[in-house]
């Protein structure tokens, strides 16, 4: 690595990821360690130029208080304590923080500030050529933002030793399994698998409405197609994931309780005894996306709105249906497409269609109807835990209500959903 570091010492704070993004800001580079980090640990991180001690209210694990060992703080550059015994770090004001965080990291430290995403890039393709050297590596592509990014990365450093495998389980939005072969195969290149599962998927899911029994399944047939695929193939030595920043915080220190176990595409047999190679996985989302713009990657992908792993399948309530599916996935275009010609996209954070299982009565062209309703859903949110509903105006919502029942087939009602999470999550399922 060629860029400089801060490195922030986890003992019981609230703020690491707030600090670690605030450095980064600054255009240094900051990694967060737990509080134990051994000396030779410490040593082995490449230019740190300043240590951060960052306590908190978790600092007292277990009835004892967390400590690093005596060596850190004589280590060789400047180590901070911040909000040691309950004291601010940093003023809670919002410029007056800016401005101590950077005299520490950029006047006491000296750090420089050159961690940018061309060089983040560029440290990446070495270490990627390091640690790959003439071996293949496999990648399940989703086309979701972070395995499109790690695809478009490890193409650049190892070209044709990649292979892409897109499984399409038929529970994908509308054009996403064609962009994914455009994007990869067509302008980049790529060693692209395109694996058409739909009826193996939708069979498997047939009568089944419990929603997760529908997870369970959808996530273990696509382990299943993707270890057949990766047994059709020789000399795959390593794995590619998505793995991000934030997955690795949240699986926890000692002083974080984990909020999930993170594991891209757990589950795989031990007989496919593959290395991992993870390069975002000290990026947070915002820099994975500034990540896939500087690769060339198109905004549609890189911006592309969080999206279940079942994908439509957690939108089309109750057991699913091909029918109700497919109007699932019409509905979803055509509110995505509205909300782009309104320009809501980019400013409402995730917006989607659901239909259930249940019909009312309707009247189309004279005629009476019995069909499904079409729910439209649009959410703000900072960190999902909790979420607002978007304030669509009224015109929009009658135009895009016009548009669904006229154009989808099996739908005679749209409705609007006003629910904040809590008391509603943002899924239905």
């Amino acid at each position: 690595m060629k860029q400089d570091m801060i490195v922030i010492l986890d003992l019981g704070s609230e703020e690491n990821t707030r600090l670690a993004r605030e450095i980064r800001a600054l255009g240094v580079y900051s990694e967060i360690h737990p509080h134990d980090i051994t000396l030779q640990e410490l040593n082995a991180l490449p230019n740190v130029k300043g240590i951060i001690l960052n306590g908190g209210p978790n600092r007292v694990v277990d009835g004892v208080e967390i400590d690093v060992s005596k060596e850190i703080y004589n280590y060789e550059v400047p180590v901070l304590m911040a909000d040691h015994k309950g004291d601010q770090p940093w003023p809670s004001e919002e410029k007056a923080r800016r401005e101590a965080v950077s005299n520490f990291v950029l006047g006491v430290c000296g750090a420089q500030p050159n961690w940018n995403m061309e060089n983040f890039i560029a440290d990446q393709i070495e270490l990627i050529r390091r640690q790959v050297g003439d071996k293949k590596v496999l990648l399940a592509l989703s086309g979701g933002v972070d395995s499109s990014v790690v695809a478009a990365l490890l193409i650049k450093a190892i070209g044709k030793q990649l292979t892409c495998v897109h499984v399409n389980h038929g529970l994908l939005r509308k054009g996403e399994p064609e962009q994914v072969i455009q994007v990869f195969r067509n302008e980049m290149e790529a060693n692209l698998i395109y694996v058409d599962a739909v009826d193996r998927f939708l069979d498997k899911l047939a009568g089944v409405d419990e929603p997760e029994e529908k997870r369970k399944i959808i996530g273990a047939e696509f382990i299943r197609v993707f270890e057949e695929e990766a047994r059709k193939l020789d000399g795959i030595a390593f794995l590619g994931q998505g793995t991000i920043y934030p997955d690795i915080i949240e699986s926890g220190t000692r002083t974080v309780k984990a909020v999930k176990s993170h594991h891209n595409v757990g589950g795989l047999p031990e007989d496919l005894d593959f290395q991992l190679v993870e390069p975002l996985k000290m990026l947070f989302k915002d820099e994975v996306r500034a990540c896939g713009k500087a690769l060339g990657l198109p905004d549609s992908m890189v911006y592309r709105q969080p999206f279940p792993g079942p994908g439509l399948g957690v939108r089309c309530l109750g057991a699913i249906t091909r029918d109700r599916l497919e109007a699932v996935r019409e509905s979803d275009a055509i509110l995505r497409e509205e909300f782009q010609k309104a320009g809501l996209e980019g400013k409402v954070w995730q917006y989607f269609t659901v239909v259930p299982d249940l019909k009312s009565v309707g009247v189309t062209e004279g005629l009476r109807t019995y069909e499904w309703p079409c729910i439209l859903r649009a959410v703000n949110t900072v960190d999902a835990m909790t979420a607002t509903v978007e304030e669509v105006s009224f015109p929009l919502l009658q135009k895009i209500t016009q548009r669904i029942t006229h154009e989808v087939k099996g739908i005679n009602r749209v409705l609007y959903d006003l629910t904040p999470k809590p008391t509603g999550t943002i899924e239905w399922e």
